[in-house]
């Protein structure tokens, strides 16, 4: 038998194409709001994303993030979210 470990599965809510847990960033709503989870492991209700600002304009056109949480999505939640992609996709070009 082997001993190798099945990676958890996710799908982006932009793209909606299925990554790797680690691939994607976490974005979680709890009480204290909605926001990114770079631990993966706060508590809240979770969506995932790809590390692309192009998947977070998809969702943000198709509502799918509100969908995802079952409430309305501040903008300024987009803003953020937009912001810590563009840091994202800044480091991976470096």
């Amino acid at each position: 038998m082997s001993s190798t470990k099945k990676l958890p599965q996710r799908k982006c809510v932009g793209c909606q194409n299925s990554f790797h847990k680690r691939e994607l960033i976490r974005i979680v709503k709890s009480e204290e709001g909605i926001f990114v989870d770079p631990t993966g492991k706060k508590n809240g209700r979770g969506a995932y994303i790809c590390k692309k600002l192009d998947c977070l304009e998809t969702a943000y056109k198709r509502k799918n993030l509100e969908r995802s949480f079952k409430c309305k999505v501040d903008e300024n939640v987009y803003q953020n979210l937009r912001e810590e992609l563009s840091r994202l996709e800044g480091k991976a070009s470096n």
